[in-house]
């Protein structure tokens, strides 16, 4: 490993620094969505009961407790559950708009690398290249295959650690933003799901009193 730093030249140790700080980056993004990933559903669930008997104190408890970016954005309704279905709605669409960036942190961090690294290393190839056709030419034209060989392998060391840490890089940003969609969706599917839960009434249904001497009169009873 040591060796191949040494011959690829100083782009080498710059590549080296790249996949460091991408496999950093790539740790911290992994953790943090781990973290933050949630059963959106059974969490809905144990809010519903909640919300359906009125314990808007409970749930916003159970939300606080929670962490990850769907259940602050469902905290942000339920703690204005008093309002209309619409304003409720413009609650939900902001705060989840207040998550993107948290869950988007750093992202860019990795999808630069994974651009850069192949160029780095093609740049440590050319230069590596000109540095071998210079001592070619120092020694008057004359230079053995073995001294020509080294010389473009030496250069050739930078591209394909370039490579190396370009690949790796490229998938790892995929994945983790296949990670922030998921995430998002379900920041979509929660602030639904919980506008629905405060603001459906609860079902009624119209029973008959009997006043006696034949009069009766019908009511609505909330069940």
């Amino acid at each position: 490993m040591i060796d191949y730093m040494q011959k690829g030249g100083p782009l080498m140790w710059l590549l080296l620094l790249l996949s460091i700080l991408a496999i950093t980056v790539f740790l911290e993004r992994l953790v943090y969505y781990h973290r933050s990933t949630i059963r959106v559903g059974e969490f809905l669930r144990g809010l519903s009961n909640l919300i359906s008997r009125r314990h808007f104190a409970e749930a916003l408890h159970e939300c606080a407790g929670t962490p990850g970016p769907v259940a602050r954005v469902i905290h942000a309704a339920v703690l204005r559950h008093d309002l209309r279905r619409s304003d409720l709605k413009e609650i939900v669409q902001e705060a989840g708009q207040l998550e993107v960036p948290k869950l988007e942190r750093r992202l860019s961090l990795l999808a630069t690398i994974a651009y850069v690294a192949p160029l780095v290393g093609l740049l440590g190839t050319v230069t590596g290249l000109i540095d071998a056709f210079v001592s070619i030419s120092a020694q008057a034209g004359f230079a053995t295959s073995m001294e020509i060989g080294g010389g473009i392998y030496k250069s050739l060391l930078t591209t394909a650690a370039g490579l190396v840490v370009a690949i790796p890089t490229s998938l790892a940003y995929a994945f983790l933003s296949s990670r922030v969609n998921t995430l998002m969706h379900d920041m979509e599917r929660g602030g639904i799901e919980i506008v629905n839960l405060l603001t459906d009434k609860p079902p009624q249904h119209q029973g008959i009193i009997d006043f006696g001497a034949g009069q009766s009169a019908s009511v609505v009873v909330a069940e």
